[in-house]
């Protein structure tokens, strides 16, 4: 079995207890020995497994389209999102960007109207195209260079230990799911999160503006998680407050902490309980200036 030396984490406190729950998992009679079958471990996407300040990959794509649709009917203008995003107002966005629950759940309400009786194939390839022209405003680098070179490397050492590895998240499920494969090594089918329900149409799928079960934020993380796999996660990372039930669900829970404003970017806001609850129940911390030796995967050579 080849085992991943996790070349871009530091020696420290985070490696090894990764190491050795991994290991220990893989071995019966070990007090944390995981059958093959519940080695589940699921990934938080944002902040988790690439770069989320200044704002999520994501948020430009949807802000805009829900800018045009109020171009093309005004009358929209005075609903709650539109008028906040058509003014740019800085606590809705400020809000939106903190994963708060009722910025996040109006977005996505209005994000299902926008795309409603959309084709997936028609979803995908706008999905794509902005994706294509995207750029990070600070280090120029598309999405798939935002991603933490230091998580390939966790994904790649799982996998050997025989773990089947998921992301879910808040943000777009389908949207994910066009770069997966390119950027995580991840099939489809282990991207999981916020999604819209799908109707049958001429002989093609399309979108309809309700959710497909709850926005992916809170317990809505492990709801999806369980609905998918049949089980609960043994292994699970996040960063911020809105995965402490994903984290809680899991035997072994992994906080990222963004500490590094030299080489990403140094925050704590909309982390607090999460950093409160694993001070208490004893989770490892990554801290991304201490345990990573490499941060990004474009600047990993």
């Amino acid at each position: 079995m080849s085992t991943s030396p996790l070349e871009s984490w530091n020696d420290g406190a985070a490696k090894r207890a990764i190491v050795d729950f991994v290991t220990s998992a893989a071995v019966e009679g070990t007090p944390d020995f995981v059958p093959p079958m519940d080695r589940v471990a699921v990934f938080d996407n944002d902040g988790t497994l690439w770069v989320e300040k200044p704002a999520p990959v994501q948020t430009a794509f949807v802000l805009e389209k829900l800018a045009a649709r109020t171009r093309a009917d005004p009358s929209l203008a005075d609903a709650w999102p539109y008028r906040a995003i058509a003014a740019r107002d800085a606590s809705f966005l400020h809000a939106l960007d903190i994963q708060d629950a009722d910025a996040v759940t109006s977005t996505v309400e209005a994000i299902g109207a926008a795309w409603e009786g959309t084709t997936l194939d028609a979803y995908e390839a706008e999905a794509a195209r902005y994706l294509a022209s995207w750029r990070h405003e600070r280090y120029g680098l598309s999405a798939t260079g935002l991603v933490y070179q230091p998580m390939l490397e966790l994904f790649d050492y799982l996998r050997a230990h025989g773990w089947r590895v998921f992301v879910c998240s808040g943000g777009g499920r389908d949207f994910m799911r066009v770069i997966c494969e390119e950027t995580w090594g991840l099939p489809r089918e282990n991207v999981i999160g916020s999604a819209p329900e799908f109707a049958w149409r001429d002989g093609e799928p399309v979108r309809r503006a309700v959710l497909h079960g709850p926005v992916a934020i809170g317990p809505g993380k492990p709801e999806y998680v369980l609905a998918r796999t049949g089980r609960l996660p043994r292994f699970a990372a996040g960063n911020d407050d809105v995965d402490v039930e994903l984290l809680a669900s899991a035997r072994f829970a992994l906080l990222v902490v963004h500490d590094d404003d030299v080489r990403e970017y140094a925050y704590t806001e909309g982390a607090e309980q999460a950093r409160a609850t694993a001070r208490r129940e004893g989770w490892t911390t990554v801290s991304v200036k201490d345990d990573w030796r490499t941060v990004l995967k474009e600047r990993s050579h």
